[in-house]
């Protein structure tokens, strides 16, 4: 008989951590080995303890599930990292897969929804069930406009947002612009402000929606 896939449970709602206990109690396949009501314990018991799976809430205090799961993957890429939420927005689905979440269950699915994408993410694969796979579909296929994206951006930052949306980090884009890590920084400080966002992700996040990023500019 294989192990178990074992989990540990990332929500601040000791009601809803204890029904997903109950639940794979019952099934022999599935083994809850920790449980964290925060964000920091979270990262911490996935370095620790190295689960295969880990169940993530988007709200949580001190560190937000996004940025738990991104430290999470970051750090051990092999643990695979479903985000279980109420929220169904678009930022929040593109932001829990830039983050490297393998999957997405909105707390209303059904116990089989939820199952079966554990299941699949503990094989190794990629699951965001109907729902989010339906909304997936329509984003990507929709025509994305290739000029005048962002207006209030100069041509340079809006280089910059181009770049950092491939994935540079501020090195590698003041190396191909041939302009300094500092100017680097003063375009980006320029871009959040401009764009009204909080941090890189979600400027990554706002670049990516308009379709910039593809890396077709990118050097080789």
């Amino acid at each position: 008989m294989a192990e178990p896939i074992r989990i540990l449970i990332a929500d601040d709602h000791t009601l809803f951590r204890s029904g997903l206990r109950a639940l794979f109690a019952s099934l022999p396949d599935m083994d809850v080995i920790a449980e964290a009501a925060d964000g920091p314990t979270a990262v911490s018991m996935a370095e620790d303890l190295q689960p295969d799976i880990v169940l993530m809430d988007i709200q949580m205090p001190s560190l937000n599930g996004i940025e738990a799961t991104r430290r999470i993957t970051g750090a051990s890429p092999h643990i695979g990292v479903i985000v279980v939420t109420m929220f169904e927005d678009d930022d929040s689905v593109f932001a829990a897969m830039r983050a490297g979440a393998r999957g997405y269950v909105l707390k209303g699915a059904d116990q089989e929804e939820m199952l079966r994408t554990m299941r699949a993410v503990a094989r190794g694969e990629a699951l965001f069930g109907q729902a989010i796979a339906a909304r997936l579909a329509t984003f990507f296929n929709a025509p994305r406009p290739q000029h005048d994206i962002f207006p209030e951006l100069t041509a340079r930052e809006i280089e910059v947002l181009d770049l950092l949306a491939q994935g540079m980090n501020n090195q590698e884009i003041a190396q191909y612009l041939a302009i300094s890590s500092k100017t680097v920084r003063n375009h980006l400080s320029n871009i959040f402000s401009k764009l009204q966002v909080a941090d890189r992700v979600q400027a990554i996040l706002r670049a990516r929606e308009a379709g910039m990023g593809t890396g077709s500019n990118r050097h080789n």
